[in-house]
């Protein structure tokens, strides 16, 4: 009887932990890191297109979404950038996909409710002098910057309250076994 306990009390931590993963955010990659910045943007806004050089990408990468024309990334580059077309719609999330050399991958952008407050005049798709200040985010494309504090709060008040659950189930005793 105490193994059903203590395993129930597994599978409901396990589960409130699995619930937690934010599923519309992750990104799927192959072979080279990359990532979409920022993740949610307005329509008509810029977002910075960025590629972590490796052997799996050496030589242009082509970025690909429904929301912006294609760009191209010199091998010699890293980012680029590209503007979000004004006609998206809010609260959409579209595919972004990467592709280098025989490597791709998609990462999402989520189009956000307002519009941006200035038109742009140009898009500019390539910059070759100037960097960014800011490092590369490697790894999940840049997901982990996504979260916010009411999502980390309500993360871990689910993970507090399954344990908590967890605890009082594996705890409480049965008649029998009280004596």
């Amino acid at each position: 009887m105490r193994a059903i306990c203590v395993a129930s009390a597994v599978l409901l931590g396990a589960g409130a932990l699995a619930s937690c993963v934010p599923a519309a955010d992750a990104a799927v990659h192959t072979g080279f890191g990359f990532s979409v910045e920022p993740s949610t943007v307005a329509a008509g806004g810029e977002v910075t297109l960025r590629v972590v050089r490796n052997e799996a990408c050496r030589g242009e990468a082509a970025v690909n979404s429904p929301v912006f024309d294609v760009v191209t990334i010199p091998p010699e580059e890293s980012w680029a950038t590209a503007v979000v077309d004004w006609d998206a719609k809010p609260g959409a999330v579209y595919d972004v996909e990467f592709q280098c050399d025989k490597s791709s991958g998609t990462a999402r952008l989520t189009i956000a409710g307002g519009r941006p407050t200035h038109h742009p005049t140009h898009h500019s798709t390539h910059h070759s002098t100037r960097h960014p200040h800011k490092g590369v985010h490697a790894g999940e494309g840049g997901t982990v910057a996504g979260f916010d504090l009411k999502e980390i709060g309500l993360g871990a008040a689910l993970i507090a309250g399954s344990l908590g659950v967890a605890y009082h189930f594996s705890r409480r005793r049965t008649d029998e076994d009280a004596g």
